[in-house]
């Protein structure tokens, strides 16, 4: 797994771009990768749906929780599906709007200097370990494309209180053991 430093995309990934991104600030390094959880409805794998979420495509007639749901605009750079397949909706260059109101350390706003990757899964029930697997596969090319990355943390680390993914349920040992040299999780 590489990334295309002329596309700044996963060249073994699906390509779906999402409208909800924009440049980032100039003077900001990638220095943060944020593991989050999903999955549309709550608690069902597979189909279409956190696809047409990120491009603004979803019906808020097909499911209740859709209608909660259908003002938001959201992206994340990359969806690891349960089956390990990766679907990328935002080039890692721009800034994807997967983070909201966040910190970390005394850094806000960490969609300026953070890559986000969406993993199908739910907070109470494992994850994958094929998923476990291309997420450590991505993580080394992350770093091999952004060297100036250094840490891995969870939506619930960078947006505590309003967050809780990606849960209880994520193994974070399990990811650390995946981690190339110079990356550490919380």
């Amino acid at each position: 797994m590489n990334i295309d430093p002329a596309t700044y995309r996963l060249d073994s990934a699906r390509y779906v771009l999402s409208p909800n991104h924009d440049q980032r600030p100039r003077e900001e390094r990638i220095e943060l990768v944020v593991i989050h959880g999903m999955s549309l409805p709550p608690g069902q794998y597979g189909g279409t749906a956190i696809e047409r979420f990120f491009t603004n495509e979803l019906d808020p007639a097909e499911h209740p929780y859709f209608e909660q749901i259908r003002e938001l605009r959201v992206s994340a750079h990359v969806v690891i599906y349960r089956d390990g397949s990766v679907t990328q909706f935002v080039p890692f260059d721009r800034r994807a709007w997967h983070a909201g109101q966040s910190r970390f350390g005394e850094r806000i706003r960490c969609n300026d200097f953070s890559i986000g990757i969406e993993l199908e899964g739910t907070d109470t029930e494992p994850y994958t370990a094929v998923q476990y697997e291309v997420l450590g596969k991505m993580l080394v090319a992350i770093k091999r494309a952004y060297p100036t990355v250094n840490a891995v943390r969870g939506h619930s680390h960078i947006a505590a209180g309003r967050k809780t993914d990606p849960g209880p349920a994520f193994d974070w040992g399990q990811l650390a053991s995946r981690l190339p040299e110079g990356v550490a999780t919380a």
